[in-house]
């Protein structure tokens, strides 16, 4: 976990160092990787160590919460869990910055807005007193008790982000207490978030949000932290969520265009302490990531396509293992991709609103969609199980090149240079490092 400089004086947060680099002209970001899949975050960490880079873990209100979230994990749980991580594969702690993503009432917007917000509190509360220093505060959507036939107005927005910016200060005050080194949780504000986990339609149209939309979220915020005795709060405001024109769905990308974003990014130029967050930038090419870091969109969150590379990956080991081991005595297959998707089928709690069509179309999706519902089943006991037969059979023999190069053709050339092992686990991280790569080519200056 990041920590306060020598002597006791203020380090200066990464995001905020970030900040000054872009208003020098220096176009430097950080990617932002939202996941809480062991081996993604192993593959983050080890691709840091590369560099001496710091590595953003965040985590979203639905998976982890004061509840436990779909996760299990409350935020001190989640804190240990990457802590646990950093340690297996000996990665600094002191180059780790957690967040906090669509920190609010979200998971709580069916309440009246009163007790809605009083859990978001809580929620807000733990995350800055488990030593997240990057929060997301999200209070964009409607609650129980708002009028859903209208706009929810940027001013009730605002209002409510700043009730819970002073709840994350009161808890960083009682953090620092007992912890001295603890750091000031840096925020990013906006009340134009995309929806977590990408669009739910493909007939959705995107609005670039507009200079003027921009200005008046600026305003309504700082008056709302004014107002509520937030003004040195106001400081560690380091970016706003806006929307860049960049979104995804079940099969369909929406490419960044420079030119219909340019008015937003030139609006951003007025303000010497924000930079943007682009949320749902998943599955944007190298270039298209690098040319909106050049614009402002300094922090890159990136999400199930870290899952949607690692699925791809475990089942080009499943194709591996069928080929080696189908009918060799005494061997059981793991049935990875059949378990998977039965205990989807199963279960579909977690994908049923997101994926629509005919019955083939959903086989198709549940097994292949950008949106990558698959992760929440990842965790579960019975397709766990699977991964660990599958990575246990694949131990059991040398995997021949031929194959590798039949189903992983990207890790072939990686093992031919002589920058790779040909170990199950090593080949699935290395093809979501193929992913954070183009991050990592992004946010470099």
């Amino acid at each position: 976990m990041i920590e306060k400089g020598v002597g006791g004086l203020e380090k200066m947060h990464p995001l905020k160092k970030i900040v000054q680099m872009q208003k020098k002209g220096i176009p430097a970001g950080l990617y932002s990787a939202c996941s809480a899949n062991e081996l993604v975050l192993e593959a983050c960490m080890e691709r840091a160590m590369k560099d001496s880079g710091y590595v953003l873990i965040e985590a979203t209100a639905n998976q982890v919460n004061q509840y436990g979230g779909y996760t299990g994990m409350k935020p001190s749980d989640f804190m240990r869990f990457v802590l646990s991580i950093a340690e297996k594969v000996k990665f600094p702690a002191d180059k780790i910055i957690l967040g906090g993503d669509h920190l609010g009432p979200l998971t709580w917007k069916g309440m009246p807005s009163e007790k809605a917000l009083e859990e978001a509190k809580e929620l807000i509360r733990q995350f800055v007193l488990a030593g997240f220093t990057k929060i997301h505060i999200d209070t964009s959507m409607h609650l129980g008790d708002d009028d859903k036939t209208k706009k929810l107005e940027t001013s009730i927005i605002a209002e409510r982000g700043a009730i819970l910016a002073k709840t994350a200060e009161k808890a960083y005050e009682e953090l620092a207490a007992s912890n001295p080194d603890a750091v000031h949780p840096v925020y990013v504000i906006g009340s134009e978030v995309p929806v977590p986990g990408g669009s739910q339609g493909e007939e959705e149209q995107l609005q670039v949000t507009s200079p003027d939309d921009l200005r008046e979220t600026v305003d309504l915020f700082r008056e709302a932290f004014r107002r509520n005795g937030l003004e040195s709060a106001w400081d560690n405001v380091a970016a706003v969520v806006v929307q860049p024109g960049v979104e995804f769905g079940d099969d369909s990308i929406h490419e960044y265009d420079r030119d219909a974003a340019k008015a937003l990014c030139e609006e951003l130029k007025n303000y010497p302490n924000l930079v943007f967050e682009g949320h749902s930038t998943d599955y944007q090419t190298a270039e298209a990531l690098k040319a909106m870091v050049e614009d402002g969109i300094a922090i890159l969150k990136v999400g199930p396509a870290l899952t949607f590379v690692l699925r791809e990956a475990l089942f080009a080991l499943n194709h591996i293992e069928n080929e080696l081991l189908k009918g060799k005595s005494g061997t059981e297959l793991s049935n990875f991709i059949e378990v998977l998707d039965e205990v989807m089928v199963r279960n579909p709690e977690n994908w049923i609103k997101h994926y629509h069509g005919d019955t083939e179309k959903l086989r198709l999706a549940r097994k292949y969609s950008f949106s990558d519902r698959c992760r929440y089943y990842l965790p579960l006991p019975e397709v766990r199980h699977a991964l660990d037969r599958l990575m246990r059979n694949l131990k059991t023999v040398d995997i021949p090149l031929s194959l590798i190069s039949q189903y992983m053709p990207v890790q072939y050339d990686r093992i031919r240079a002589g920058l790779l092992g040909k170990e199950p686990e090593s080949l699935a991280k290395d093809r979501v490092v193929n992913c954070i790569d183009k991050y990592l080519y992004a946010v470099k200056p």
